[in-house]
């Protein structure tokens, strides 16, 4: 998984393109020492091709260059958190991201100090049917076995990914199972909005 300047040979006659010479601009050398990020490469990569770049090549090269050298380096770890911003941005890019600051319910701000309960053990559900997130207080009533349960602390920061600086999102700290609860949901939906099955995902599984 390296970038840099691809030369072509064009052959009038025999109607026919080749590849002379690629001058290497950026390497990702740790991607050959470590499983996840070679199989996280793969899987942003087959996204971008099965999804014809969300139609946009240029801000798709933006967010996949930013998540690659971002894994580059970091280490597993925050590769991982890496892989679940890289995907709620192309999401976005995708035009199909939930809203992460209201309920899709009653539409009041799912970061709001007015719900039952202790702030730390609220729960909110992303409905599937809905491509939205509901609040604590709509969650009670809505729980299913079809749905996605997340912590307080998930739904913040998948706010804060679309808010804040990329810079100041990787400052955040992210409990393991915060992390799962978000990784469930942004595998869902991408997978979901390329329409199929996909290869990297299911070869990945364990790995990613």
């Amino acid at each position: 998984m390296n970038s840099g300047i691809i030369y072509l040979y064009r052959d009038e006659v025999k109607n026919q393109t080749k590849i002379t010479d690629f001058d290497v601009k950026n390497y990702h050398l740790s991607f050959r020492e470590n499983l996840f990020k070679t199989y996280a490469a793969s899987f942003a990569t087959e996204i971008l091709i099965k999804t014809k770049c969300a139609g946009s090549f240029s801000e798709s090269w933006k967010i996949i260059n930013g998540f690659l050298d971002g894994m580059e380096l970091s280490d597993e770890n925050e590769s991982r958190l890496g892989l679940v911003r890289f995907l709620w941005r192309y999401l976005s890019l995708l035009g199909i991201k939930p809203d992460s600051n209201h309920c899709c319910r009653c539409g009041l701000s799912l970061h709001s100090q007015k719900f039952s309960g202790e702030s730390l053990s609220l729960r909110y559900n992303f409905l599937p049917l809905e491509n939205g997130f509901s609040c604590p207080d709509c969650s009670v009533s809505f729980e299913k076995k079809e749905n996605f349960v997340l912590s307080k602390a998930a739904i913040t920061y998948l706010a804060a990914i679309s808010s804040l600086s990329p810079k100041d999102v990787r400052m955040i700290s992210v409990s393991g199972a915060s992390y799962l609860e978000m990784k469930q949901v942004v595998f869902y939906l991408i997978e979901s909005a390329c329409g199929t099955k996909l290869n990297s995902l299911e070869s990945g599984l364990g790995i990613l």
